[in-house]
């Protein structure tokens, strides 16, 4: 558990480990140069399974490493400080890695909480293990961080988490684990995602979908035979396809800094269509002029 100025969170994250039905587990949480009470709040707790470590702030990769270096249990799990697990987390998804000695990864069903508009409906993905896996799972991360129990060994393997990624670290992780061995599906919601709307890594879309981005690009110029096997076309369609999406979901909700970002990246690798492009363009003048733009086209729609 990496923590951040997580005290006002901590008591839920905490609470549902806590909770877990199975109990042979440890927490190691990872202070990562909090400024507030987070460390002397997991230093304070009595339960001996909780483990507190303390860092400079180096970012959530390098605290999920940390913990990982310091972890001695045959699996692992990552759980956000702002986020919780079921109470039968642990339980079903060590039972499910347990039935298939040959898998290294299980994942399971996760719901999202604290979105406006009545948002947030539970969400059981699909079973992944197909023949297509590896560019399904290559085109987006098909599930979030704590959602997922790992062989440790399989992520020690893997290198861990990437230190240079502050936004899908674990989807990088995610594909040089799952790609490589069959993974398992819990088709149950055990995991939950908790928005509060305070610097949290998933408020900054321009930046996820720009590392998005580069972790595939990263994960193709290590795996030659998979890129090969993609081909240039539909590596295409899954790397700056997806980075347009992006770019245009940014932009209906009128992020259009992220947007502007996001589309500049796009055109210069001269993807796109002629319509694709009528809405990128303006993203090269400056912001006010493209948001006069924008503004003379929704009267003319």
């Amino acid at each position: 558990m990496p923590c951040y100025n997580a005290t006002a969170h901590l008591p839920a994250s905490v609470g549902s480990v806590l909770a877990q039905t199975l109990a042979d587990w440890e927490l190691i949480a990872v202070d990562d140069g909090s400024r507030d009470g987070t460390l002397a709040w997991l230093q304070a707790q009595t339960d001996a399974r909780i483990r507190p470590l303390a860092q400079p702030n180096s970012g959530v990769s390098a605290a999920r490493n940390a913990g990982l270096a310091a972890a001695r249990g045959h699996h692992v799990a990552f759980l956000d400080a702002d986020d919780t697990w079921a109470a039968d987390f642990l339980e079903k998804m060590q039972a499910a890695l347990q039935a298939r000695p040959d898998a290294v990864l299980a994942y399971c069903g996760w719901q999202n909480r604290g979105l406006p508009g009545g948002r947030g409906e539970p969400f059981v993905p699909p079973d992944y293990e197909t023949p297509d896996k590896a560019a399904i799972l290559f085109a987006g991360c098909r599930w979030p961080i704590h959602a997922a129990l790992i062989r440790r060994e399989a992520v020690v393997a893997a290198n861990g988490f990437d230190p240079a990624l502050k936004n899908a670290e674990d989807y990088a992780l995610w594909l040089r684990v799952a790609t490589t061995a069959p993974i398992v599906r819990v088709p149950e919601v055990l995991a939950f995602y908790h928005f509060h709307g305070k610097d949290q890594a998933s408020g900054d879309h321009a930046r996820a979908a720009l590392q998005h981005w580069q972790a595939q690009r990263s994960h193709l110029a290590t795996h030659p035979a998979f890129s090969a096997a993609l081909g240039h076309a539909r590596i295409r369609t899954l790397t700056l396809g997806e980075l347009l999406k992006r770019g245009y979901a940014c932009y209906w909700q009128r992020d259009l800094p992220a947007a502007r970002k996001i589309f500049r990246a796009v055109m210069k690798q001269g993807y796109g269509t002629l319509t694709d492009w009528t809405y990128m363009l303006p993203a090269w003048l400056p912001e006010s002029w493209h948001r006069w733009l924008i503004g003379l086209r929704d009267r003319n729609t």
